[in-house]
This record gives C-alpha cells, sequence and structure tokens, in this order.
C-alpha cells in the first residue's frame, strides 16, 4: 500500500530531472527520469531502518559523472543532492542534511536479521490472523444483515467453533491468535445481550465485557508475564515487544475505555452514546492502544 511520493526536480543541460521516491509499508523505492525516461530505480526494505539512495549516470556527450543523492532530512520529507563531477549544482532543500534520517534512524547491527526472523514469524502465524480478521468481519456482516447483535455474536461463535473443528483436519496455525478467545467473547456477548433485554443494560455491555477482559489482561501480566495476550499481540507488530507491558498497557486501557463508556451512558442520553461508541471510542482505543505498543517495544 502506498503511503507517499515525494517528486524533486531539476534542470540539467536543458533537460527536465525528476526524482521519485514511493514510500509504502514495506519498502522506500526511488526512481530517477530524465525527461520522463527512467534511467535507475533503487528499493530498500522500510523495517530495517532509513536508507540514503544514490543515483549515478554517465551523462552523455561530456562523459561527466552524474550523482543524485537522496535522502529523508525529517520523518515526513525527504530531499536531494545533485552533483556533476563532484560539485554541487542543485539542492532541493538549501541547509538542510538530508543524511541526517539515516544518521538517526538507519540500519543498526542485527535489524536486518531481525526483520528476517519476524517474516518468517509472520509466514508461520498469518493464518490465524487471518482467521482473527474474518471472524470480526462476519460478526459485522451478521450484525448488519440480520440487526440483532445477539445472532451476530451467536453467528461468529458458531464461526469460531467451527474454526477450532478445522484446526484438526490442517496443518497450519488458525488459533494462535485471537480466533479461541474471540469465540468465547462472542457467546458471552450473545449471553449477555438475550439475559438482559432492557437498552440500558445494552448500552454497558461494552463496560462489563470491558472489565472482564481487563482483569484477564492484568492476570496474564501479573502471573503469566504476558504470554498470552502479548505474546498474541506480537503476532501483529513489525517490531519486538515485551509482553509483560502489553498486557499491562492494555489492561489499563481496557479499564479507561470500559469506565467511559459506562460514565457517557449515565450521564448522556441514548443517542449521545451511540454517537460515542460509534465515532469517538473506536478511534480512541486505536490511538490509546498504538501508545501502549510504543511504551512496550523493545529497545533496539
Amino acid at each position: 500500500m502506498k503511503l507517499y511520493t515525494y517528486q524533486r526536480e531539476f534542470q540539467l543541460n536543458g533537460q527536465p530531472w525528476r526524482v521519485e521516491v514511493v514510500s509504502t509499508f514495506n519498502s522506500v523505492t526511488s526512481r530517477l527520469l530524465c525527461d520522463g525516461e527512467l534511467l535507475d530505480e533503487q528499493s530498500y526494505v522500510a523495517a530495517e531502518g532509513i536508507r540514503t539512495q544514490v543515483h549515478e549516470q554517465v551523462l552523455e556527450g561530456s562523459g561527466a559523472r552524474l550523482r543524485v543523492e537522496v535522502g529523508y532530512f525529517s520523518f515526513w520529507s525527504v530531499g536531494i543532492r545533485v552533483y556533476v563531477g563532484g560539485e554541487l549544482i542543485h539542492e532541493s532543500h538549501p541547509g538542510r542534511d538530508i543524511h541526517s534520517g539515516e544518521r538517526k534512524h538507519g540500519p543498526k547491527p542485527g535489524r536486518t536479521e531481525q526483520y528476517r526472523a519476524q517474516q518468517d514469524r509472520w509466514a508461520e502465524t498469518k493464518y490465524s490472523v487471518y482467521a482473527d480478521i474474518g471472524l470480526g468481519l462476519l460478526f459485522f456482516a451478521a450484525g448488519k444483515l440480520t440487526g440483532d447483535l445477539s445472532s451476530a455474536a451467536l453467528i461468529g461463535a458458531a464461526a469460531g467453533l467451527a474454526l477450532v473443528l478445522a484446526q484438526r483436519f490442517v496443518t497450519v496455525d488458525l488459533l494462535g491468535g485471537f480466533a479461541v478467545f474471540g469465540t468465547v467473547m462472542l457467546l458471552i456477548s450473545a449471553g449477555f445481550s438475550l439475559a438482559f433485554q432492557s437498552e440500558f443494560m445494552v448500552q454497558i455491555k461494552s463496560t462489563v465485557l470491558g472489565l472482564l477482559v481487563t482483569g484477564l489482561m492484568f492476570a496474564d501480566g501479573l502471573f503469566r508475564k504476558g504470554e498470552f495476550f502479548g505474546a498474541r499481540i506480537q503476532r501483529y507488530l513489525p517490531f519486538t515487544i515485551v509482553p509483560q507491558r502489553v498486557a499491562a498497557g492494555m489492561g489499563a486501557v481496557g479499564l479507561l475505555m470500559a469506565g467511559l463508556n459506562y460514565g457517557v451512558a449515565v450521564a448522556f442520553s441514548e443517542d449521545d452514546w451511540l454517537t460515542y461508541t460509534t465515532f469517538l471510542d473506536t478511534p480512541l482505543s486505536i490511538g490509546l492502544t498504538y501508545a501502549v505498543f510504543l511504551w512496550a517495544r523493545e529497545a533496539d
């Protein structure tokens, strides 16, 4: 998936030259073009660290050597320096050090090996991640089609139990992520919705389930050092984390979100609660979860 495309242009010998830098989740690719013709292309793996890329060409006619350096001078932008015969003839950002990104966040000893180990781990665990995502999408689709969250939860739980059965007949790992845990939570959610029919109880269902998950997270962090939840969350991340920190941090996030949901349900109208749970709850949870991941990230 493409994140950004940077274009830096310069003139040389009366011709338009351009450098294009395409950044994705996985790679950074730099292309050197002259009058629209691609002359050179280089890529590196983004997870291994920022690198300064260098394009070199021999100019026709003069035989002079062209050197174009491409590098990040900030987290959000790249710059170029153009040399002909060793003489600087163009800077996209005069006074900015385009090598600073590589010096601060460049490849470090062991990072390449760590990335390859993560790739191997992803190859082993990707099917369990797909199973988790599939259960979530099934629950969402069933809820939209039936208009009944209890029925959607039962459908999702049935699909989860089918995965447990299918695991007996396939060699790939379908249950290493949160599929089993998600199935149990969907069963609890369905039972809760069926047992309590009042609208207020439906509103605070997220609080009750949130407190349950919070308790499990804290217990995992305290008694098992995050070996259950932390280890499974690691499957979704491109960097190494401290499992116990993740379990404790996610427990704290769950406790906060459960409290916020209850507070909104009690202090505001049902329409206000619906707006909160639809538009604010998820973005806030994602932001706090990301902060936990950064806090739990293992030092390089």
